[in-house]
């Protein structure tokens, strides 16, 4: 819940400034989800290529973040498993190709990409959700891969679409496998989500079949209907990761990223004013479904479509998906990458993303919005960043709070004090003690205010600094010398509840 800290007695004078604070964080909201997918298959976003030293990664990884975070972003969703392949070392799987140049090769001794990832994003404030394809094997009929990959291992568990070999979902091996492979990394890592993208049965192509009819008699599970028994697959496999992922570690958020039509109105009334493609019909992928479950902590629909697409407006598609959240979050997936692309006029016109997050942020039930991908940001959308960077995440936030996973906040930081040097303002404090749940912090917020100001913790823009970190210290050096400054600091758990703040403390700049 969010806390007015007032160092100064309540009168009716101070009432309006608390209006005006309340107005301000509406428009930028202290809590709001600011994701951006980082993706690893075929080097899209990250390394720029195969075969770049770990220290050539590292530099890469730190340069993308620190450009994410001056962006006002909070999330990074790092892609961890394109094809049947991985990014980190404790995996039962093969180093991906996209790494070192070859499946099955590893990088430098000691270098774990994931682990690296976790650290970097965690100490600017940033949580990192690793980003799992379940069921892709491979992406061409060409590619190479590995004497422990699963499609050498266990050729019966895969089908070929298009060319490319994929999981088949109906075989209930393919399923408590996949749970495994995820559960390394919940187990493993100190990672804040698992999410999915859209791809679960493969994406139709002209002439192509699913080659599932055997599984289907093999393992009918009661079932008649071939469309709605590769639906069922799904559900199984969300269901159980959902129950799994949780019940190994709670404070795991599971989010899902489905194509932005669930369905559409003309073949279901419950379904969008679109004419699109869909998650039901076309992907045999329930996404709504999902939702209405509670078997995900939240859905980021991928609506990479502008207010005046004919066939998919932004706009009705944001209102529908907020219209079906049953009580979980619901993140928009923006599409940077289609920023100045010449196929739809409204894509040229420089305003489209950022009118997209105001619509956004004018819907309460949308809790903010994650991007399409890391790198339109330094290529054709560099317009699109200026604008969240100055403008709408021009303050930092923290992600929306989950309380049906935890609603238990954190008890405040003890000692806080702070002491002027020549460099700045150090702050030194120690940690809370432990709330009913065990939990004591997971990271902390800085607050700093210049002498005479409200000291106000619904307003971003008093944050200074967010870490998800357990550090008891840190060193203000943005700060003008014979200044007085007034600082608090607030406890954040691993699901980002916030304690009452400990504090305040004053301080002269030398």
């Amino acid at each position: 819940m969010l806390k007015k800290i007032v160092y100064t007695i309540f009168t009716i004078l101070i009432f309006p400034n608390f209006i005006f604070a309340q107005t301000v964080a509406k428009i930028a909201p202290k809590r709001e989800f600011r994701g951006v997918w980082v993706a690893t298959v075929a080097n899209i976003d990250w390394p720029s290529k195969a075969g770049l030293t770990a220290d050539q990664q590292k530099q890469e990884l730190i340069g993308l973040m620190e450009q994410h975070k001056r962006n006002g972003m909070n999330a990074i969703l790092l892609q961890v498993r394109p094809a049947a392949d991985a990014f980190y070392a404790k995996s039962r799987e093969p180093w991906s190709q996209w790494l070192m140049g070859r499946q099955g090769v590893a990088p430098a001794d000691g270098y774990d990409p994931l682990e690296f990832a976790i650290k970097e994003a965690h100490s600017r404030g940033m949580e990192l959700h690793a980003w799992f394809n379940p069921y892709r094997a491979t992406m061409s009929a060409n590619t190479f891969v590995s004497e422990d990959h699963m499609t050498r291992k266990r050729p019966d568990l895969f089908f070929t679409y298009a060319g490319k070999k994929q999981f088949d979902p109906g075989i209930p091996e393919v399923r408590e496998y996949i749970v495994q492979v995820i559960l390394d990394v919940v187990k493993g890592y100190n990672i804040d989500g698992v999410h999915f993208d859209d791809y679960f049965y493969p994406y139709p192509v002209a002439g192509q079949q699913i080659n599932d009819g055997a599984t289907f008699q093999k393992y009918p599970n009661g079932m008649s209907n071939i469309k709605d028994w590769r639906r069922n697959n799904v559900d199984l496999l969300i269901k159980q990761l959902d129950d799994s992922i949780h019940h190994y570690k709670k404070y795991v958020k599971f989010g899902i990223s489905p194509f932005g039509i669930w369905k559409n109105d003309r073949d279901d009334p419950d379904g969008s004013a679109t004419s699109g493609l869909s998650n039901y019909h076309e992907l045999f992928a329930d996404s709504r479904k999902w939702i209405q479950e509670g078997w995900v902590d939240y859905i980021n629909p991928q609506v990479y479509f502008s207010f005046t697409r004919k066939a998919a407006p932004f706009g009705t598609l944001v209102d529908w998906w907020s219209k079906h959240t049953y009580g979980r979050h619901l993140y928009i997936g923006q599409a940077a990458y289609l920023v100045n692309q010449k196929m739809e006029a409204a894509w040229r016109f420089p305003e489209q993303i950022p009118d997209q997050v105001r619509y956004i942020r004018a819907n309460n039930r949308v809790q903010g919005s994650v991007y399409f991908s890391s790198k339109s940001f330094s290529t054709i959308a560099r317009g699109a960043a200026d604008s969240l960077r100055n403008d709408l995440y021009r303050y930092p936030a923290l992600p929306p709070q989950m309380p049906w996973l935890d609603d238990i906040d954190p008890n405040p930081p003890q000692e806080l004090s702070a002491q002027a040097v020549e460099t700045g303002v150090q702050l030194k404090w120690a940690a809370p003690l432990k709330a009913s749940d065990g939990e004591t912090a997971s990271g902390y917020v800085i607050y700093r205010f210049a002498e005479g100001e409200d000291m106000d913790v619904l307003h971003p823009k008093n944050i200074i600094r967010i870490s998800f970190e357990d550090y008891t210290f840190f060193m203000d050096t943005n700060i003008e010398k014979g200044r007085r400054y007034n600082y608090l600091v607030t406890a954040l758990d691993r699901l980002k509840n916030e304690s009452e703040a400990s504090g305040p403390v004053g301080v002269q700049a030398k």
